[in-house]
């Protein structure tokens, strides 16, 4: 890391997903690894996690999706981060998501998927060797 700052982190569960379970253990592991985590709640639009995301000056963005939209969900919070200039902050998440389309979400710029059953300190290794701090 270039200094002392903790790694800025967003949780962002968007759609009509009502399952929050996951994400929440997720949230909790990242804080306890030392990060700082910003939680933005159910229900979220790709718009408002990415509004969150530029306001609070996060490092990574982290969605769970289990409704099986992430395809439209990824892409559209990829697409608006470089309408904002923040293409820079990594994008990465988790949820119910088919092999054959978690191949599809790295080539659109998601840097990791995480699907059930994966050990939390699996993702926060990934983050702490894959998220840089911006600025």
């Amino acid at each position: 890391m270039k200094d002392d700052r903790k790694l800025r982190i967003l949780i962002g569960k968007p759609g009509l997903d009502g399952h929050d379970r996951g994400v929440k253990v997720v949230a909790r592991a990242l804080r306890d690894a030392g990060m700082e985590v910003i939680y933005t709640g159910l229900h979220q639009t790709p718009e408002m996690i990415v509004s969150a995301a530029v306001q609070e000056d996060v490092d990574g963005v982290g969605l769970s999706i289990l409704s099986g939209a992430h395809n439209h969900l990824f892409s559209e919070v990829i697409r608006l981060l470089k309408e904002e200039g923040a293409d820079d902050i990594t994008v990465f998440g988790g949820g119910i998501i088919p092999d054959d389309d978690i191949m599809k979400l790295k080539e659109m710029g998601v840097g990791a998927i995480f699907t059930p059953g994966d050990d939390t300190d699996k993702i926060v290794e990934w983050i702490r060797g894959n998220v840089r701090p911006r600025g």
